[in-house]
């Protein structure tokens, strides 16, 4: 049965389960979850099933480490897996999976972090090792490399990326470099901010990168913070801190904005997912340790679509689940 939340296009579940109840009559329901390329065809026709008994059953990819999730206008979702060297990519309104994983003359993808699209679907897919971007069209086909200078990556290690979609820009954390890099769609460089510090502007091993409206949300990791910048990267403020406590960030690592301008962060260390409003302060927060649903296993990647269906990639339990954020304003305005 899939979910009438979905609109026929995702993963299958019986209803939505309650995760948590705000007030305004807004709440963060639980959707589904899914783990290999079987869960986009689950009622596999009559034929198909007879060739199974003839043949076998066939061998489904599955999700080994999911990192970073994305999503496109067609409804596709898009998971980033470095622990197979592969962008998985699930159609459910289609029933369609494929996996890219491969750039100019073969390159393959050694460590696939963050993924972005366009507005035309075309995929953006930073290579942690390569320190490259890998670029796709929106069939699958490589298209061109971004951060390339002859046969080596610009970055030292290109993480996480975003994509403008109006402007046509990239911003692009280079988590060793200690910088956010700002080019245009075809790879020249704009500009970029930050330096190694503690202070404001300054990270100390950015990750993951985020848009909303103006305003550019980056993760400094290890100062344990989030930095907002306006798009020209004029620090703005902060918010975040070291420590155990809720609020406190120990492993802070994807991070995504929802229509009424919430910031969602994950801590992969406390295996929950931040919520904080605008100003940084922080509402309420869910999961923990488990393997049920709304429960991680070193949760990473998080990204949020234009319906606030907030898709988290569950790294150690090898899944995505998904969750929907039943707000009072829609449709997005701020959403790039």
């Amino acid at each position: 049965m899939v979910s009438p939340a979905f609109g026929g296009g995702n993963p299958p579940l019986p209803q939505p389960k309650e995760v948590v109840a705000l007030d305004g009559g807004r709440r963060l329901d639980f959707l589904g979850t899914f783990s290999s390329e079987k869960d986009v065809d689950l009622h596999r026709s009559f034929w198909k099933r007879a060739f199974d008994v003839i043949a076998g059953p066939p061998e489904y990819h599955r999700l080994v480490r999911p990192y970073g999730v994305a999503t496109d206008s067609q409804g596709r979702i898009l998971v980033t897996d470095p622990g197979a060297d592969v962008v998985h990519v699930f159609d459910f309104t289609k029933k369609k999976y494929q996996f890219l994983y491969a750039g100019a003359h073969g390159e393959r993808l050694r460590s696939p972090m963050g993924v972005a699209v366009d507005k035309q679907d075309n995929i953006y897919v930073t290579d942690s090792v390569l320190g490259k971007i890998f670029v796709f069209d929106p069939h699958g086909k490589f298209r061109r490399y971004v951060g390339a200078v002859g046969h080596e990556g610009l970055f030292k290690r290109a993480t996480g990326i975003a994509v403008d979609k109006q402007r046509g820009e990239i911003f692009v954390t280079d988590t060793l470099r200690n910088k956010v890099y700002v080019m245009d769609l075809a790879g020249n460089r704009l500009r970029d901010f930050g330096a190694r510090g503690e202070g404001p502007g300054e990270f100390n091993l950015p990750t993951e990168v985020a848009l909303y409206e103006d305003a550019v949300y980056v993760v400094d990791a290890m100062n344990f913070r989030v930095q907002v910048f306006d798009r020209q990267g004029k620090y703005r403020f902060q918010f975040g801190r070291e420590g155990d406590a809720v609020g406190s960030f120990f492993r802070p690592k994807g991070i995504g904005v929802d229509n009424e301008a919430n910031i969602y962060l994950i801590d992969g260390m406390f295996e929950t997912v931040q919520v904080f409003n605008s100003a940084g302060a922080l509402l309420y927060f869910f999961g923990h340790a488990g393997n049920s649903f709304a429960e991680f296993q070193l949760p990473s990647g998080l990204a949020i679509d234009s319906n606030d269906h907030i898709y988290v990639a569950d790294s150690y339990n090898h899944r995505v689940q998904i969750f929907e954020f039943v707000s009072a304003r829609h449709p997005a305005t701020g959403r790039q």
